[in-house]
């Protein structure tokens, strides 16, 4: 067969093969939105907000919050049960960068010793919250060993319970807290019955622009130009260390600041660089 066949063969199989190679969707999530203190949370669940990578176990895959492979070591998900979970993948407070680092490689190190799969819901999952967290725990009960661990959850008594407990995670070095309807069952997409609490928020925005830095940071970044989910623009200038001024984030990637509300445009107040997002 002449070789000119043969190549065109070859290009019709890969290109018959592309549909396999399409990009991950990202998932159908549970979300929280923001407290802001008018909401009667007495009787519901609170817990710490594990600074993590958010991990979501499809009964046979730990995948991240958009649907990418986690490249989890064997032993880490051999015990893992044949129905959905949603976790954090968490060492300790104020470690992002390591759980990051090593819960992203596509090659699994050692450092996934440190790391543990912290369950804050079992989608899918007939009843209400209780129920479907005591699923989870009678599965983990028959099969010890495993570093999965379901984050522990205490019943709110109203609003100045909440701030003292808010108050000992702080002190903790913890970020927040997540509240929660208990009562109601499993549903996804963000809602008013699973709340974060947190003194300053979080948001992502994707990078569109670098702008060079001048005097002290000449040379160097001064300021990134970010595009939130919403389509408004701002500069975020402060929060980085002169190592991330002199490697900056690259164009298009997505990177998480903290603020405390918005101006009358739309944009972050007093927004402040905490790091690059690569799940």
């Amino acid at each position: 067969m002449p070789k000119r066949t043969w190549a065109l063969i070859t290009l019709a199989l890969a290109i018959l093969c592309l549909p396999t190679m399409a990009p991950s969707a990202p998932l159908a999530l549970q979300k929280a939105e923001t407290y802001t203190g008018e909401e009667q949370v007495t009787g519901w669940f609170m817990s710490e907000k594990l600074d993590g990578i958010r991990g979501y176990w499809t009964g046979t895959t730990l995948v991240t919050r958009k649907g990418k492979p986690i490249h989890a070591p064997e032993w880490f998900i051999q015990s893992f049960p044949p129905f959905e979970l949603d976790g954090e993948l968490w060492s300790k407070r104020n470690d992002f960068a390591f759980v990051q680092s090593t819960v992203m490689d596509q090659t699994p190190s050692d450092d996934w010793k440190h790391i543990t799969y912290n369950i804050f819901e079992v989608p899918n999952t007939p009843g209400d919250f209780p129920t479907r967290l005591d699923k989870a725990k009678t599965w983990f009960s028959t099969h010890p060993g495993s570093p999965a661990r379901i984050i522990p959850q205490i019943t709110c008594e109203g609003r100045s319970h909440l701030d003292r407990f808010m108050a000992v995670v702080e002190n903790s070095g913890g970020e927040g807290l997540i509240v929660k309807d208990p009562s109601l069952p499993f549903h996804t997409g963000r809602s008013p019955h699973v709340l974060k609490v947190k003194h300053a928020a979080d948001m992502e925005g994707v990078v569109v622009d670098i702008n060079e830095g001048k005097g002290k940071y000449k040379g160097m970044m001064g300021s990134l130009r970010l595009k939130l989910e919403n389509g408004v623009e701002f500069n975020l200038g402060t929060g980085f260390s002169d190592e991330t001024r002199k490697e900056p984030p690259v164009m298009g990637s997505v990177v998480t600041f903290k603020h405390h509300g918005f101006t009358r445009t739309g944009k972050p107040r007093f927004a402040s660089y905490l790091r690059i997002r690569k799940d």
